[in-house]
Order: C-alpha cells, then structure tokens, then sequence
C-alpha cells in the first residue's frame, strides 16, 4: 500500500492542539485522501506532534505516526541529521504513554542512539515506578563506548532516590559527578541537596550547599524547605535569614519553606516578618501563600490573623478552606469552625475528603451528635468512605459523642484499615472505659501485622488506667523502650493517673521522681487529679507546689487543692489557696455542662441566667430542693465553703431544665 497523506504544518504551536484539530488528524490516518497523494513530513512539526502525543497520552496518534514515519526510509538514512532527534520523540512518546516494553522494543533496534536516547529510557522508567531498570539502563550506559553521561543523566537519577537505600545510591552518585567534573554544575548540586533532604541526610545535604560553587534560588529553597520538611525549624529559619543577606532573592517556594518553619517553631514575630516581604514582592495573592500565611497564623495562636486573610483572598480553593477549618478547630473555636462548615455548603462550594476530615475533628462531648450523622450521611452520598482520613474521623466522632457501638460499627465496615484507624478504635474503647475490648484489639492489630505507634501505646495505658490493670499498663511502658520508642509526657502522665486511681499515690510519686526527664505539666497534673479523688491533701500540696513553679497561671491546681482542703475541714488552708489564686490573677473557667435535645444542644454555665427558661429552671430546682428536704435529705456541710449555691451549679441547672423538659414535652 502507498502512502497517500499530505501533512503541511507551518509554525506550529500548541495551542493549535484543541479536540477538534486532534480529531482531523487522527482521521488523516483512517481515511486517505488520494492514490497518488506524497507525504511530505517537517521533522520539527513531528517531533512537536509526537511530544505533544506524549504528553496527552494520545497512544493511537503517536502509534500512527510512527507507522507512517516507518514507510519513509529515506528518514532514517544515517546521513539524516535530524534522525536521532525523531527516535529519541518516538521513545519519549512510548514511555509517556505509559508503553515500557513498545519503547523497549524501539530502544534495543535504534540504529543510533546518544546521550539524550539514554537519558529518555534511564527518565521514562524512573517515571513509571520502574527505579531497578532505570538504574540498569544506567549501567548498561556506563559500559557503552559511543555515550557518556551529563549532567541531566545525573539530575534524572538522583531525583528518584528515596528512603536510607537512597542515601547510599546519592553519595555514590555524588562520587560519580566529582570524578567526571560536575561538581561546579548547580544543577547536580540542588538534586543531591533536594534527595539528600528526602532521604534524611541532611548532613550531607548541608556539605553540598555549602561546597556548591554558585548557588541560585533552587539551592536556597531546596535546602530551606527540606529542614523545614522534616522538623529542623530554627536551621531552616535561619538559613531564610542568611539568604536574604545575600544578592539572590526568594521566590514563592522559598516563602512557603521559611512560613512552614514558622509555623513549626510558632514563630509568629518572624511569621509577620515574612508576610510584609511577600507584600514587598507581590506575591501575596498566590494561593499556596495565601494558606501558609493562614496556617502560620492558626498554629501561632492568632486566628484573627488568618481570618483577614481568608476573607481577603480572591480566590478560594480546597487546601485555603481545609487549613482555615483546621485553624479554627486546634484553637479552641469548633462552634465556628462547623459554622464555616455549614455556609460552604449552603453557598455551594464543592466539599472534599480533607475537608469533611478537617471538621470531623472538632467534634466533642458537647457538639451535636445529629450534625455528626448528617456529616456521615454526606460522606456516604459523596462516596468518601475510601478515604481513611473521613472514616478515622467518624471513628472518633461518634466515640466522643458517645455512640461507641457507631464508632465499632465504622471500623468493622472500612474497606482498608491503617495504624491510625485501630488507635482510634482503640482510644474510643479506652475512652469508654471498656479496657477488655481495647485490649483484645491491640491483640487482632499484632496479628494482622499492623504496626504499632506511640499513640497506640497512648491509648492502651488509657485504657489500663479505666479498668485497674496496673502490671499490664507497666508491661506496655516496657515494651515501648524495649521497641526503641521513646515515652512522651502523655505515656508517663497515663501511668501517673493509672497509679493514682488505683489508690498507688506514693509509688506514683516514686515512679515521677525515677523519670529520666523534666516531668512536665501533664504528669504533675495526674498526681494531683488522683490526689483529689483520694482526697491526699500531702502529695497534693506537693503536686500543686511543682504545678505553681511551671504553670503559675493554670488555675487547676488551685482548685483541686482547694477541693482537698474542703473536704478535708481545713477551711484556713482553702481560703489561703484561693487567696493565692487571686493574687496570682488566675480566673477559675466556669463549669459548663450540655445536654442534646432534638437536635440541639443545651449548654448551661455555673449560675446562668442567660438561658431562655432560666426564670422555670430555677423555680423547679427550688421546689426539688425543699421537697428532698423534707424527704430527709442534708446537704454536705464540706461544701459550705463554696461560694457557689447548691442550685446554680451547671449539672443541676442542665437537670432541672431536663425535667422540666419531660414535664412540658417541649
């Protein structure tokens, strides 16, 4: 068969590539046009034909022409310089589509290859998760007479490398570039910097930047940004400082690196530092600033911040609203964060995983179970029950809103489970009190292979502190160290409270002053709750006495102590702690307590009066009172020294407004 195609492209571009112009072309090769029609080929247009086709995935048009390129052998001629430049097309074309061994095929029969042949295999294989043969053909290369490797051989491997294998692979490689004169490339250098940094070298990293002859923006971020990735906060800030005392100037990148090590070291004075230099460039309206400067904010503490900048933005996006959600959620402001919530999705705004995740988060004791299940309900309409992030969320929404047979019912019925999903099944049991089934699932986790965290270990002391298993919740802070896992002030603070509650106060207070480490808030804080319980009123002062050292402004140590010496008949002691709390200008936070009543939830303070029933609520509460009065009951003279009236606390304001309640039925 003749060929009988006529191509005549002049300048092209890509934006001539549009479905209908891709459509006309791909029926060229279904449909000739004539019998006696030649085909005229522009190696230029072709080779931006095919890469286009490459980049697209266009398989059948990149197929059909290289069917069409095979019946003109006058291409392929050696004396035809524009030969290796159309194969090394054609292989690119392969490997973008995903084709290996067609591209295979076509490498092993290529009359003539060089450097750029090679480093599209070694490039193509690396990109389709094929790092053993990439590397092979790297090999293959290194033995070949005719090529040598550049420095864009060297970039492509080296950008693949990852884990602690990776970090051997990257010193060899850097061996290679000094012995065949790349050192002074900067483009080898920021690939060794940004793959020593993903592997966890950044000791090495850091001898790279500073032997690098030339360093450009890429080597400043590359290095700011990989600190700042895995945790050396101060050392990427600092790298940032010294940058901008240079002549090289920071691009979005680099900001992104320097507020993430802000938000790390909650370095909110350096923070805003940064945010004027972005306005300085211009660069303020770039959405990926926009949600770090936001992020930096909400993790610093200052969420009026990050609220300016979000209703300032232009332009709102999934990650903007999932980081403004999450701000609001880890300060402290959960009612407002379900709020935004809810007006993203009044208003019409496409809701993603993360963000159905970022508001699971917030739910409490004292938020509403009915928006729970309405939110369970969208996840199942949005079909985001693959994603583990939404079902770990629903786990422990439903388990701390007290619905623990939910929680097991989510577990049981997702499709792919991780650590993260058996902790938090595991804490929703422990949080429950219901030590045997958290137990029995920490067994089902070791023998479905599952690795175990610290926060698994967390939970399960939890879990031994609720049901009195003190030898098996010691067994666990052993096999912790054992494992190479190093305890947390949260572990030793649930080993504190799990002594404590089982009565162990004096061996609690041993085991704190056996720790290897300053105790911490925490630890101190445990003592001194099982203290209350025992009403011990010696190692309570004791505690209270660390809590006042370093945390003079928590008022919880007052008022525990001052509930010991209350029931303890030692009024003197109470009054002196709590004239010490006001002299400290420590403000006791008001007990609050919540019932939900057709979807809606009934907050009520200590001494409400705010609440639209009050006037009835404290009417019926009067009338129990002298009712149980005359039915024999007398009240705890231990609590006389309260300031506060037995019938203005919140649990009996939230009891008689239930009452009354079922009095009224409404």
């Amino acid at each position: 068969m003749k060929s009988k195609w006529v191509f005549h492209f002049h300048n092209l571009t890509s934006h001539y590539f549009s479905p209908s112009w891709l459509s006309s072309i791909s029926s060229l090769f279904k449909n000739p046009i004539s019998e006696t029609s030649p085909l005229v080929l522009n190696h230029v247009d072709v080779t931006l034909l095919l890469s286009f086709c490459g980049k697209n995935r266009h398989f059948q048009l990149g197929s059909s022409l290289h069917a069409s390129i095979i019946k003109n052998p006058e291409l392929f001629e050696p004396k035809n310089r524009n030969v290796v430049v159309l194969w090394n097309s054609l292989l690119s074309m392969y490997l973008k589509c995903g084709q290996l061994w067609d591209a295979v095929k076509m490498f092993d029969e290529m009359p003539v290859r060089d450097t750029v042949s090679w480093n599209t295999v070694i490039s193509g294989f690396l990109r389709n998760g094929e790092p053993e043969t990439s590397f092979g053909y790297f090999k293959k290369m290194l033995e070949s007479d005719y090529c040598r490797f550049d420095k864009a051989t060297l970039t492509c491997l080296i950008a693949g490398f990852d884990g602690v294998e990776g970090c051997y692979l990257n010193k060899m490689m850097h061996g290679l570039a000094v012995l065949n004169g790349f050192e002074r490339e900067t483009a080898v250098g920021n690939a060794l910097i940004t793959s020593f940094c993903k592997c966890g070298c950044f000791g090495s990293a850091r001898r790279v930047f500073d032997e690098m002859f030339e360093r450009n923006v890429i080597t400043w971020t590359a290095m700011i940004s990989g600190l700042a990735h895995y945790g050396f906060y101060a050392e990427s800030l600092k790298l940032f400082a010294e940058m901008l005392g240079g002549v090289v100037e920071p691009n979005v990148m680099t900001f992104l690196g320097s507020l993430m090590a802000c938000s790390g070291l909650q370095a909110i004075r350096e923070g805003r530092q940064i945010h004027g230099l972005v306005w300085k460039l211009g660069v303020q309206s770039d959405l990926c600033v926009e949600s770090s400067l936001m992020d930096m904010y909400s993790k610093c503490g200052s969420v009026e911040d990050a609220w300016r900048i979000f209703e300032s933005t232009k332009e709102l996006d999934e990650v903007s609203m999932t980081v403004i959600l999450v701000g609001f959620a880890q300060n402290g402001f959960e009612t407002e964060a379900i709020q935004i919530f809810v007006k993203m999705m009044r208003a019409g705004i496409e809701i993603d995983p993360n963000m159905v995740s970022a508001v699971l988060g917030v739910f409490g004791v004292d938020t509403s179970l009915g928006l729970g299940k309405q939110l369970h309900s969208l996840i199942v309409k949005k079909n985001f029950g693959y994603n583990s992030f939404v079902t770990n969320g629903l786990i422990n929404m439903y388990s701390k809103c007290g619905e623990l047979e939910d929680s097991e019912k989510v577990f049981t019925q997702m499709p792919q489970r991780n650590s993260i999903s058996w902790n938090s099944m595991i804490a929703a049991f422990a949080r429950h009190g219901d030590g045997s089934k958290a137990l029995q699932l920490y067994e089902n986790m070791q023998m479905e292979g599952v690795q175990l965290t610290d926060v698994t270990f967390l939970s399960l002391l939890n879990a031994c502190s609720h049901a009195g298993l003190i030898e098996r919740g010691m067994e666990f802070l052993n096999f912790m160290k054992e494992h190479g896992m190093s305890p947390r002030p949260e572990h030793y603070a649930c080993v504190v409270d799990m002594l404590g509650r089982a009565g162990l106060l004096t061996e609690a207070k041993s085991f704190i002053e056996g720790l290897p480490e300053n105790p911490g808030i925490l630890v101190w804080q445990a003592l001194l709750g099982a203290c209350s319980i025992h009403k011990e009123s010696d190692i309570g002062k004791y505690a209270a006495d660390q809590l006042f050292l370093t945390a003079p402004q928590c008022p919880a140590p007052y008022v525990l102590l001052a509930n010991i010496y209350s029931f303890e008949g030692r009024w003197k002691e109470r009054a002196k702690t709590i004239k010490g709390m006001k002299k400290m200008g420590v403000a006791k936070e008001a007990g609050i307590s919540w019932i939900e009543i057709e979807k809606k939830v009934q907050s009520f303070v200590v001494g409400d009066k705010m609440h639209p029933q009050a006037e009835i609520i404290y009417r019926l509460l009067a009338d129990l009172l002298r009712l149980m009065k005359d039915e024999g009951y007398v009240p705890d003279e231990r609590d006389k020294g309260s300031r506060i009236k037995d019938e203005t606390k919140a649990g009996r304001l939230l009891a008689g407004f239930f009452i009354q309640f079922i009095i009224s039925g409404s």
